[in-house]
């Protein structure tokens, strides 16, 4: 952990809902987005944290959003850039993990009924999985995938072959930000060398391929919702691009890798790590979380290598638990037809431009936020309106889909990724009370899959959310398209993936 949390750190205001973080030296400060209520939430090791990353070799620009909480290395909701250097911490072991949302044909009274959701809820949970080490095999319905087709999975990503073996539709590939990743030198070559480098040391590989189409736990979930489109013709305009309808219901998920993820990860720390001892390298902050290699190096190689294996991982697990799902309210609500809204990863490094210069951009708890006529997204379905951000609050006070505005720029054209936590998972646990969060949930009318809600992912360990988007919208960073309202919850107790 950093080795200096003890000063007092001064954030510096310079608008309503933007900041400053000084920190030292010829350095760049740190771009700070949240209101004063958002910048009480962030405690000393979290600004430490940024601090160090910020001051790490090769880091051009750090951004805190306003979920930023502690993390691995660096703080969970920042943003950082280097043009010369990757870094696994700001990526994270739960490599992509990431939001997609499902709009179905259904209207908002098809899941009024309590029996309804619930037989929805039980056909859904017989097809994917929830919990750490859950997989294929616990469930009875779902998709079982060989390890012939998980290494193409791991290899190809959401390509169509991939697709159609998994019967996934090959549209919902448009619909992704990454739908496939390659390998350091730009190929899917790299990736299937790499792989076959790395199989004789993965143990249960069989075991961890078989967790595609699983949630795992912790903070992942899967949640219906329906659909509230704000009041304005340009948000009406934008959902109406998105294909979002207005009183529809639609399906949230929230998972990344899984088990596949977080092995490549690990391994990947524990090599550099190694490395940084045997060689003496100096430690950023003296902080063993924030290892790095020089773009060009094959450890760099190596890294950028795992980590497109897993988020290919992660893109194909998202769009089977979308296939399954919709599978699910067709066996319930025979005649239901859906569509992928987005698939969208806050985990993640991506070559983009910044500043006018190629650069890693390191997204740790921080999402992707384009706005119509980004050069980026030329030739894809948002070219014009910008991508869906989509924002997880909390199943009572609901979810966000939000686009891009041109002053997305001041945040390298990110933003945050959720609310952010306020409680530890052990504070939420010792401070809140198990009878009140799940009345809570009861006086809301939202059901879930737990006989009992988890009190670390309970509504109150989180932040304010409507401050949270408050800070956003105020930046000038994004606006808001729709509010998702949760009707039931699909979660288990285990320990956070991510």
């Amino acid at each position: 952990m950093p080795s200096d949390t003890t000063s007092k750190h001064e954030i510096i205001a310079d608008g309503e809902a933007t900041a400053i973080l000084p920190t030292g030296g010829r350095h760049k400060p740190i771009t700070v987005i949240g209101t004063a209520a958002i910048r009480d939430t962030f405690d000393e090791l979290c600004l430490q944290q940024a601090i160090n990353s910020r001051r790490a070799p090769g880091v051009t620009d750090l951004v805190l959003n306003p979920d930023a909480h502690c993390g691995y290395g660096a703080p969970v909701g920042c943003v950082l850039v280097s043009p010369t250097h990757v870094y696994p911490g700001p990526v994270g072991v739960d490599i992509k993990c990431s939001m997609s949302l499902l709009q179905t044909s259904l209207p908002r009274d098809a899941v009024a009924d309590r029996r309804t959701r619930r037989a929805l809820i039980d056909a859904i949970c017989e097809r994917t999985p929830t919990g750490a080490g859950r997989g294929q095999r616990h469930v009875p319905k779902a998709r079982h995938v060989d390890v012939a087709l998980g290494r193409r999975v791991l290899v190809e990503g959401a390509s169509l072959g991939v697709c159609e073996a998994l019967g996934i539709p090959a549209d919902w590939a448009l619909h992704c930000e990454d739908a496939s990743h390659v390998g350091h030198d730009g190929t899917s070559d790299a990736l299937a060398l790499r792989l076959d480098r790395l199989l004789p040391r993965i143990k249960k590989f069989e075991e961890k391929i078989s967790q595609l189409g699983s949630y795992g736990g912790g903070n992942h979930f899967g949640e219906c919702e329906v659909v509230e489109v704000a009041d304005e013709e340009r948000a009406r305009q934008v959902a109406d691009a998105f294909g979002l309808v207005d009183g529809g219901v639609a399906f949230l998920s929230h998972c990344g890798s899984r088990g596949m993820g977080h092995l490549l990860a690990t391994g990947q720390f524990k090599s550099l790590q190694a490395k940084f001892d045997r060689w003496d390298i100096p430690l950023p902050g003296q902080d063993r979380e924030l290892v790095y290699a020089p773009l060009g190096t094959s450890e760099a190689n190596a890294y950028l290598d795992d980590m497109a294996l897993g988020a290919n991982f992660a893109t194909v697990n998202h769009l089977l638990i979308n296939a399954l799902v919709l599978e699910a309210f067709q066996e319930v609500l025979p005649g239901t037809t859906g569509r992928l809204v987005y698939f969208i990863s806050h985990n993640i490094a991506r070559q983009e431009i910044i500043d006018n210069q190629p650069a890693w951009v390191h997204r740790k708890g921080a999402t992707r936020a384009y706005p119509g006529g980004h050069h980026a997204l030329q030739g894809t379905p948002f070219a014009e309106t910008g991508h869906p951000i989509l924002l997880p609050g909390n199943p009572q006070d609901g979810s966000a889909v939000m686009v891009a505005e041109p002053g997305a720029a001041l945040s390298c054209y990110s933003v945050n990724h959720g609310a952010g936590r306020q409680l530890g998972r052990k504070a939420a646990k010792r401070e809140l009370d198990q009878k009140q969060v799940d009345q809570s949930f009861d006086a809301a009318d939202i059901l879930s899959n737990c006989r009992r809600y988890p009190l670390d992912e309970a509504p109150a360990a989180y932040k304010d959310f409507d401050e949270v988007l408050r800070s956003v919208k105020t930046a000038g960073l994004a606006s808001e398209v729709a509010r998702l309202k949760a009707r039931f919850v699909i979660k288990d107790g285990d320990k956070a993936d991510d």
